[in-house]
């Protein structure tokens, strides 16, 4: 176990005036639960005790936290180039990550667009997408395909595209000419399946009603996660992600992999175009690229698609109306290098294909324990699916988060469900322990 950082913090007098995302505001101010500091598989809690972290913090710190390399890049940077704009000039770090992450990029996903978060990454590929039509003379495809229970970030496009009720349902109609195919989870046909399930590749037949409903001329894109992941690790079943593709190649319709929870080694593999073997069009990334150090995302784009830009525009023209402030940010750029530096170094790429079937095995063998309705794994990633309490969904799995919590670790619950995904430093000990905690906790909840 790392040692708790020698440091002393004073806890705030007031907690009121901090507005807490995706957070129950009320529930948490009446009993705090406060992170100090972190290091390798730990947090620091505020009394002194360390957390064993079962997530990667949001699903992002694959490398552990507080990563020698990453720390001192950050460092380094900031007293070096603390911003440089993005519009119209550049930093030499910004290229050469964007040709870095192109090289670990397979197929033909050959140019990087740089963003500062998954929900920007996924806006950033849906206007890509509607735009590179239109430049290329087919502006009627204005239409795009997300899924149910997707999760693509908290812009308006992310949102109606995605398809999680809670996410969608106070903000109005959203954008116009968005459809969604059906989820990819059955229980009924699924549960404790290990790995891919065996069935369900069929429901990616409903894009082919979609585009017979719509006429597929007019769809611009399809986006999905190879896995949802917020919506509790919903997997594709074999051959579902083919299906789709093969749809939208017949059609003329891009597919977008939405990889900010998948890219950079989740899997056990590069990215889950890697790991799948599937290859879309434009692939959205954020979260691990800089092992959540500091917010940094990247779109990739086929290179057809970039040079269709650059040949539409005229000389000394802007062939992309699109960017932001904080594009390439420098400190975000150094984070990114050395997170790459640490992930390929390290081998935690290869760490985690390694340790993915102790990591099922340890998972699956939770089958039986109290309320235990599924359990779902791929790469090194997992769920422990819940029995929801009648009349109260979610309360269940909020109980267990934080009576797990009290023994010390760290968990994330997406409905009734315990979503795992921890940093690809775990060892099998941790792992043991996770599982153990799960296993001692369920039967202590109501």
């Amino acid at each position: 176990m790392d040692d708790a950082l020698p440091r002393v913090h004073a806890m705030p007098n007031d907690l009121n005036a901090f507005w807490m995302p995706f957070t129950s505001n009320r529930q948490f101010k009446s009993a705090p639960r406060f992170v100090v500091g972190a290091k390798g598989m730990y947090y620091t809690a505020a009394d002194g005790r360390q957390i064993l972290d079962s997530t990667a913090g949001l699903w992002c710190v694959n490398a552990g936290h507080c990563a020698p390399r990453i720390v001192e890049a950050i460092r380094r940077q900031a007293g070096e180039l603390d911003y440089s704009p993005a519009f119209q000039m550049g930093h030499p770090r910004a290229f050469d990550l964007a040709s870095r992450l192109a090289g670990l990029m397979p197929g033909n996903l050959d140019h990087v667009f740089f963003v500062n978060s998954g929900s920007e990454s996924v806006d950033t590929a849906l206007k890509i997408a509607l735009a590179y039509h239109h430049v290329r003379g087919e502006g009627q495809r204005t239409r795009l395909v997300g899924r149910e229970k997707g999760y693509h970030g908290v812009g308006f496009g992310g949102i109606s595209v995605g398809g999680i009720v809670n996410n969608r349902k106070f903000f109005g109609t959203l954008l116009t000419g968005v459809d969604h195919l059906p989820h990819t989870h059955n229980l009924e046909h699924q549960a404790f399946s290990r790995g891919q399930p065996e069935w369900g590749a069929h429901l990616a037949d409903d894009l082919e009603r979609i585009c017979a409903l719509h006429d597929p001329s007019t769809i611009a894109a399809v986006i999905v996660e190879p896995f949802a992941g917020s919506a509790g690790v919903l997997l594709p079943p074999k051959g579902y992600l083919e299906k789709l593709r093969a749809i939208c190649d017949q059609h003329g319709i891009l597919l977008i992999f939405d990889e900010v929870i998948t890219g950079f080694g989740r899997l056990g593999a590069p990215f889950a175009v890697d790991y799948f073997g599937v290859q879309p069009d434009l692939v959205t990334t954020a979260k691990g690229i800089t092992n959540g150090a500091i917010p940094m995302g990247a779109v990739f784009a086929r290179d057809d698609i970039y040079q269709t830009f650059m040949d539409s525009a005229a000389d000394g023209a802007i062939e992309l109306f699109h960017g932001y402030t904080y594009s390439a940010h420098p400190l975000a750029c150094a984070a990114a290098h050395a997170a790459l530096d640490t992930y390929l170094e390290d081998g935690l790429f290869e760490r985690a294909a390694e340790m993915a079937p102790y990591w099922e095995d340890a998972l699956h063998s939770l089958k039986g324990t109290r309320h235990v309705i599924d359990i779902r794994n791929l790469g090194m990633v997992g769920a422990v699916e819940l029995e929801p309490r009648p009349g109260a969904p979610g309360k269940r799995t909020f109980e267990a988060f934080l009576k797990l919590y009290d023994a010390g670790i760290m968990s994330r619950v997406t409905g009734d469900i315990i979503a795992l995904t921890p940093p690809l430093i775990i060892d099998r000990s941790q792992i043991d322990q996770i599982v153990d905690s799960i296993r001692d906790v369920l039967p202590t909840v109501d």
